[in-house]
C-alpha cells in the first residue's frame, strides 16, 4: 500500500490510545528490531476482528514488546484469556508494564519459554477462537499446525509478515525467510482443511478459518 494511502487508512480506522502512541515510540527507541512491531492499521483490525469474534481463548505466538497483545486485549470481554508465547524477558518486560497501565494485565498469560512447548501442552480440544502467529519464520508450519488442530469451529488465525516485502513472489530472490514464508503460504493455501485469505495490510496478514 502507497505510504498517502496507508496514512488515510489509518486516519479512518480505530485511533491509537496515548498509551498505545508511548509503546510504539519506546519500542522504536529499541532500535532495528522495533521493526517487529505490527503497524497501527494492524493493530486496528485486530481489534476490531477481537471485538467481532468475541474470542474466549486466543492465543499469540511472537510477542515482542506487547501492542498487538495490548490491541487484543482491549477488546476481550470479561473471562476471556489472551495467552501469550515468547521468549524474550527483556522485550515482554516492557509488554507487562504496559498491559498493566491499560488495566488488562489480567486478561493476559504470558508465558516465556519455546512457543511449541506451550501450544503442545494446551488441552487438545478445539478452544482457540483467535490466534496471531508473528515469531520465527521457519517455526510457522509447526504453530500453524498446532493451533488449528485446537481451533474452535468459528475460529480465526491470522498471519503476520506472509508477503515479506514482496519477496515471496520473486523465487529468484535466494532470501531464506522469503523461501520458508513461500513454502508456508503455499501449504496453507492446499490445505483442503482451511479457507484462506492473504490481506496487503502491513508486510502481509494471512486470515485462516476452518473450512465448512
Amino acid at each position: 500500500m502507497e505510504e498517502q494511502a496507508a496514512l488515510y487508512a489509518v486516519a479512518h480506522s480505530v485511533q491509537l490510545t496515548e498509551l498505545q502512541r508511548e509503546l510504539i515510540a519506546e519500542t522504536a527507541s529499541l532500535g532495528r528490531v522495533a521493526g517487529m512491531q505490527i503497524g497501527p492499521l494492524q493493530g486496528a483490525f485486530m481489534t476490531v476482528l477481537a471485538t467481532a469474534l468475541r474470542p474466549r481463548l486466543t492465543v499469540e505466538v511472537g510477542t515482542f514488546t506487547g501492542y498487538s497483545a495490548l490491541c487484543v486485549a482491549s477488546a476481550l470481554e470479561p473471562g476471556a484469556q489472551l495467552i501469550c508465547c515468547d521468549v524474550s524477558q527483556e522485550w515482554t518486560s516492557i509488554a507487562r508494564r504496559y498491559w498493566e497501565r491499560a488495566g488488562v494485565a489480567d486478561r493476559i498469560d504470558l508465558r516465556i519459554g519455546p512457543a511449541l512447548d506451550t501450544l503442545r501442552a494446551l488441552p487438545p480440544e478445539p478452544l482457540i477462537d483467535l490466534a496471531f502467529i508473528d515469531a520465527d519464520k521457519s517455526g510457522y508450519p509447526a504453530y500453524y499446525e498446532e493451533i488449528f488442530t485446537r481451533l474452535s469451529p468459528g475460529g480465526v488465525i491470522l498471519v503476520d509478515n506472509v508477503l515479506w516485502g514482496g519477496a515471496v513472489a520473486d523465487r529468484a530472490s535466494g532470501d531464506e525467510t522469503a523461501e520458508a514464508l513461500r513454502a508456508f503460504n503455499d501449504h496453507v493455501a492446499a490445505d483442503s482443511r482451511a479457507s484462506t485469505v492473504m490481506l496487503p495490510i502491513g508486510d502481509g496478514l494471512t486470515m485462516i478459518s476452518r473450512r465448512r
